[in-house]
């Protein structure tokens, strides 16, 4: 099965989906160093994050699900790379998926819809954190033109190892 064929939607993310926009991220947070968030989230703390991605301009929320049932299979994001104003013109860039929906080109989908998106913003380069190993996300950015920028070692602490994170850039 592809994305195709499940008939994923990709659409602006919205309230209604932060509940199941937080219980996946919280998969993430339990079971994986993916993030380096070590406590789950409830949809209310997750609200502020939600809200800072807006329908229009450099920081936006995709949300793939399927069509008629709306189950979220995943979402990608563009958010502030830096607090400092100098940075304004960069973004974080992440995709999150359902383990179910792994494999299946919906990070591919999510990705193509963002950067659709972005293409008429003020953003000049996109970053990518990737704790390491990550094969698939790996793939998946340089699948999109991202360029393997450097590595900072053992990073994040998470179940009791640390992780590396490799950073990787495109130019928008």
């Amino acid at each position: 099965m592809s994305a195709e064929s499940a008939e994923v939607q990709v659409r602006p993310g919205v309230e209604t989906d932060l509940a199941a926009l937080t219980d996946l991220y919280n998969h993430y947070v339990r079971e994986t160093p993916i993030t380096f968030d070590t406590a789950v989230f409830t949809p209310e703390e997750r609200r502020p994050w939600l809200l800072s991605h807006l329908e229009d301009g450099r920081h936006r929320l995709m949300v793939a699900a399927e069509t008629g049932s709306q189950r979220i299979l995943g979402y990608a994001t563009s958010s502030a790379f830096r607090a400092k104003q100098a940075y304004d013109t960069s973004v974080e860039v992440s995709v999150y998926l359902a383990p179910e929906a792994a494999g299946l080109g919906v990070g591919t989908l999510l990705y193509k819809a963002l950067f659709e998106a972005l293409a008429d913003e003020d953003v000049h380069r996109a970053y990518a954190g990737i704790a390491q190993p990550n094969v698939p996300s790996t793939r998946l950015h340089e699948r999109f033109g991202f360029r393997h920028v450097g590595t900072y070692r053992e990073v994040g602490r998470k179940f009791g190892r640390y992780w590396d994170v490799a950073w990787y850039e495109k130019e928008l």
